[in-house]
């Protein structure tokens, strides 16, 4: 009898789903240990859900960041996760009942793996990226054979008992099996046997892959001080101190992250380039020290995202370390006609924001330092722009590894192609942080504080409504600059009662942020925020 023959009696659906969820399992676990073996291959998982993300329309994705918020690439693992366990067991219960079935799905899967691996291959040739997706595929095929082959088998010469012994030892549980029927014991072996080899081969490839990791390298670093200095933000600037107020300086871990890497890159600082292309009279090429050897600045700027609804925390403020944008492009000699500078990440995410923004003094940097520190891995390290007055998806590239001088004509990048808008100066917005939605407070003297920004512009007056009354202004914090935020608090007189507070601000220009609720999509959302409360007998 072959070992690949039919079965006379099939596998349970469990032991069939299992079988292929392992075989998958080994398949992940082989495609970590090449990746770690090769070195600046990705990750397949990584490599799927990248192309996940790239393929998904531009709707799909802002449902994701509005429904998940900064958890959205962790919701988006976990699906990966569903579907690629659930396809992994309909490959299981198909090799079971037909074992070309079976290896036809793992065919399928390779094809798959190999795509992304290919499209996603950044910085590495096509032909060595898929070479873990090839290799996984076929340690997959191995184990889904491995694992079905011991319900198949029989000793030599032994000789088929009849139908009815082999019900009765099967039910007496002697282990004994009919002609093709199924070894529970030889199946556990096998799963054990397979089970612990994909976890050593997992665990040897994150480990081989965490010897390039940039955490390391960040933690070595030691940023030399900046050449113009700010002094410490006055007391005046944070003078609203109100509890639950949101600090005027937002701490690194809590700073939002909205991006499209599913992995964040790891660059270690010795292997750091930028490069400098284009429409420029000079290319050039940057490593991390002669870009920290260059004239260094300290940047109070606010940064938001053009998803941030209204009322949203998709906003933070920081205090920056880096090189004027400026300078650099001075050296290599912008040529005429260049109209975009292009900002194009390792993975060879892209976003693009007007020539003039690096030169019109509104501060545009090449960021190394966050906060004090270098840039966390998740916020760019090792270097990153910021340009304030834009959205973040035309301006701020994260993991930089090339300035691209062109023009809007001749290049589209990764949002606008998606439909956003080409231009996304940031609206004036603001923000009711106290009291929280739906909150409870008692009778009294309640104060209703936030932040409102207007970068380029700044903020020139608060205003706080509840329910119909008239608009009262609130009171501002001291400004410390135009492209940073501004706190805003009002002292409300609370009487018991549901009310409905709202703000607005109004920016330098004498314009106020309009009432109309307009979405994110395409050039980022306008509208009052607004929070309702319920006030209690003191």
């Amino acid at each position: 009898m072959s070992v690949l023959a039919s079965p006379r009696r099939p596998v349970s659906t469990w032991r069939a789903a299992l079988a292929g969820v392992l075989a998958a399992g080994a398949a992940v676990a082989v495609g970590e240990l090449l990746a770690g073996l090769i070195g600046g291959v990705r990750s397949l998982v990584i490599a799927v859900g990248d192309q996940v993300i790239d393929l998904v329309p531009s709707p799909v994705k802002e449902f994701a960041i509005a429904t998940f918020g900064t958890n959205d690439k962790v919701a988006l693992l976990v699906g990966i996760g569903v579907v690629l366990t659930l396809f992994a067991a309909g490959i299981g219960f198909a090799g079971a009942r037909r074992f070309r079935f079976g290896a036809l799905g793992v065919l399928l899967f390779g094809a798959i793996a190999s795509v992304a691996a290919v499209n996603q291959s950044f910085g590495v040739a096509a032909w060595l990226a898929v070479v873990p997706a090839v290799v996984a595929a076929l340690a997959a095929r191995v184990a889904l054979w491995f694992l079905l082959a011991p319900r198949r088998r029989r000793p030599a010469g032994a000789v088929a008992p009849a139908a009815g012994a082999a019900d009765a030892a099967g039910a007496a549980g002697t282990g004994a099996r009919a002609p093709g029927g199924f070894d529970r014991r030889g199946f556990l072996r096998a799963a054990g046997i397979v089970a612990v080899l994909a976890g050593g081969a997992a665990t040897a490839g994150r480990l081989l892959q965490s010897k390039a990791s940039a955490a390391a390298s960040r933690a070595a670093l030691m940023l030399r001080p900046a050449d113009r200095t700010l002094p410490p933000i006055p007391l005046e600037a944070v003078t609203v101190d109100v509890e639950g107020m949101t600090p005027f300086v937002t701490p690194n871990p809590a700073f939002y992250r909205i991006d499209t890497a599913l992995q964040v890159p790891a660059i270690a600082v010795d292997d750091y380039r930028l490069r400098v292309t284009g429409m420029v009279d000079t290319p050039l090429e940057f490593s991390f020290e002669q870009l920290q050897a260059m004239t260094l600045v300290e940047s109070d700027i606010t940064l938001t995202c053009v998803s941030n609804e209204i009322g949203g925390r998709l906003v933070g403020n920081a205090r920056w370390l880096g090189i004027p944008l400026e300078d650099v492009l001075s050296q290599a000699g912008v040529r005429d006609g260049a109209t975009q500078i292009v900002g194009r990440s390792v993975d060879d995410w892209t976003a693009g924001f007007p020539v003039e923004a690096a030169f019109d003094g509104r501060g545009a940097i090449i960021a190394i330092g966050m906060n004090g520190e270098p840039l966390p891995l998740e916020h760019g390290f090792p270097v990153r722009l910021v340009v304030p007055g834009l959205y973040g998806y035309v301006s701020a590239t994260k993991w930089l590894t090339e300035i691209e001088l062109t023009t809007f004509e001749a290049f589209d990048h990764y949002w606008v192609s998606r439909g956003w808008a080409v231009k996304a100066p940031i609206k004036t917005a603001s923000r009711i942080d106290v009291p929280a939605g739906l909150a409870t407070v008692p009778a009294g003297r309640v104060p209703v504080a936030g932040v409102a920004y207007a970068q380029l512009r700044g903020i020139e007056r608060v205003e706080v409504q509840i329910d119909d009354e008239p608009w009262v202004e609130a009171r501002l914090a001291e400004p410390l600059n135009d492209v940073t935020w501004r706190q805003w608090v009002y002292e409300w007189d609370a009487k018991p009662g549901n009310h409905e507070v709202r703000v607005r601000a109004t920016d330098k220009t004498g314009e106020t942020q309009p009432e109309e609720r307009v979405e994110p999509i395409p050039d980022g959302a306008t509208g009052w925020h607004s929070v309702l409360v319920r006030v209690t007998e003191a």
